[in-house]
């Protein structure tokens, strides 16, 4: 079972995201080096307060961590970003009550109810009943049965 988190972190446009960003800053960093003499390139190094007439070991060691920050950077705000568009976007769906229900669970009252799963982790269920526009969340060993709803 996948819940719908885990489908955005295995989506291949967002793979092919990441690998583009590391490799351009890869790409990019080896383009200044490669021409620190030039002075487009001496201008872009002081704006960024490295000295680009030290040697090239020192250079490396100093654009390396520098561009791997940058990185870092990069991929927190594109999850933090996703992750606030897609619960937008699940707001949005509770609040018109446009949701695909996807599982029926069984809790300890034996009683069936057709839900939205938002989320799942390792101790908890984060689920919209249908008709209701509150997130519920409830304990994984509160729950008997779950079972995917056919779409057919």
């Amino acid at each position: 079972m996948i819940s719908p988190i885990a489908d955005m972190t295995s989506s291949p446009i967002l793979i092919i995201v990441i690998i583009s960003v590391v490799l351009f800053f890869f790409f990019f960093q080896l383009i200044i080096l490669r021409n620190r003499e030039k002075t487009w390139s001496k201008k872009l190094l002081r704006s960024y307060k490295i000295n680009p007439e030290g040697d090239k070991k020192e250079l490396r060691k100093t654009t390396v961590s520098f561009f791997s920050f940058f990185v870092a950077l990069e991929l927190l705000a594109l999850f933090v970003g996703l992750g606030i568009g897609e619960g937008s976007i699940i707001k949005k769906r509770i609040e018109n009550q446009n949701l695909k229900y996807n599982y029926t669970i069984n809790s300890e009252s034996n009683q069936e109810t057709d839900i939205y799963m938002i989320d799942i982790n390792s101790t908890y269920y984060f689920y919209v009943t249908k008709g209701d526009k509150r997130i519920k969340i409830a304990p994984v060993g509160k729950i008997n049965d779950l079972k995917v709803i056919d779409k057919k």
